[in-house]
């Protein structure tokens, strides 16, 4: 059981709820009144728990497992002990975050801090939170039962959707973002672009004139920072996670439901298709195109255009296969020698 002090958990769900919810078919000899209390991991479930299997690893502690349901892929049927209920997934990972999001919803107790600096001019929708030390600026608008934690700042003219929550610490400048839009502690949002003139006389500065633009479902990572478009405007598709220490300079745009991992770097003007995952300590030179589905090892240096669905690994980043090739290669050489 998660910790109560920090997390809010509901009472009960019942057994038909969890298969709709995870997306799954109750078993048809399964009561679907039968209430459960939480989630809980495979080797300490009880009998009133729901818990769940989707890697090899955890085969073996499902076969003892002491849970009243367990949310498994079809192939793990055969692990699954007598007595226990399972409920076959598709994606059983996925389901399981949709189970337990109903076990621990997310909820915001409204409630304004004396402390918080709201300029008169700013429009906050029902049932939002402001805490202590939070500043939210001249005409900002925000969506109902938004959480704005202590330090942030949210400058003026932003507007965001329902349900948006601004870390400890976070700045949001010059920015429209859409529902449900989660920026972690510490990330900044909108602010200047590396945008400089380089000549003989030195750096001259190129003003900034663009926005961010947020879609919905978005997560942006703590100590992410998000550069606002130089002309025209840095995008954030909906869907898209960005995880902690990401930088996303101006102009980028980014599409649906993409993955950046931590320590990712993406310079200028580079658009991303859908569905795109970046690994860890990915580097990308600017202006480049990166097409849709394509997936980048970490540490990859990327400095040329990637198709759709491409597979690359390495610095300068090629074709994963190519990629193994070479590293047979001088491993074959190194033996030689």
């Amino acid at each position: 059981m998660a910790d109560t002090r920090f997390f809010h958990k509901v009472e009960g769900v019942t057994l038909a709820e969890i298969a709709k919810i995870g997306e799954m078919q109750l078993p048809t000899d399964a009561d679907g009144t039968r209430l459960f209390t939480d989630v809980a991991s495979i080797d300490q479930a009880g009998p009133s728990e729901v818990s769940w299997a989707f890697i090899p690893a955890m085969r073996e502690a499902l076969s003892h497992t002491k849970a009243g349901a367990v949310i498994v892929p079809e192939k793990f049927l055969e692990y699954v002990p007598s007595g226990v209920i399972a409920l076959v997934a598709q994606d059983a990972h996925r389901a399981y975050g949709l189970v337990a999001s109903a076990f621990y919803p997310r909820t915001v107790e409204a409630y304004i801090s004396p402390k918080a600096n709201i300029d008169e001019t700013a429009v906050l929708g029902e049932g939002c939170r402001v805490e202590a030390g939070a500043f939210i600026g001249k005409n900002v608008v925000l969506g109902a039962r938004c959480d704005i934690r202590a330090n942030a700042v949210i400058e003026e003219g932003v507007r965001m959707g329902d349900e948006c929550t601004v870390g400890a610490n976070a700045t949001v400048s010059h920015c429209l973002a859409g529902n449900k839009v989660y920026i972690y502690p510490g990330a900044h949002i909108g602010q200047d672009g590396f945008g400089f003139a380089m000549s003989a006389k030195g750096p001259a500065k190129v003003p900034q004139l663009g926005r961010v633009i947020i879609g919905d479902d978005v997560e942006i990572g703590s100590s992410t920072t998000v550069d606002r478009g130089a002309m025209g405007d840095t995008v954030i598709g909906s869907g898209t996670r960005i995880d902690n220490l990401v930088q996303v300079a101006h102009n980028v745009k980014l599409g649906r439901c993409c993955v950046m991992v931590s320590q990712v770097g993406i310079a200028g003007s580079c658009t991303f298709g859908d569905f795109v995952v970046a690994g860890g300590q990915v580097g990308f030179a600017g202006h480049l195109n990166i097409g849709t589905g394509a997936q980048i090892a970490a540490q990859s240096g990327l400095m040329e255009d990637v198709p759709a669905g491409a597979v690359l690994m390495g610095s300068p980043a090629v074709p994963h296969k190519e990629y193994m090739r070479q590293v047979i290669a001088v491993r074959q050489l190194a033996k030689k020698k």
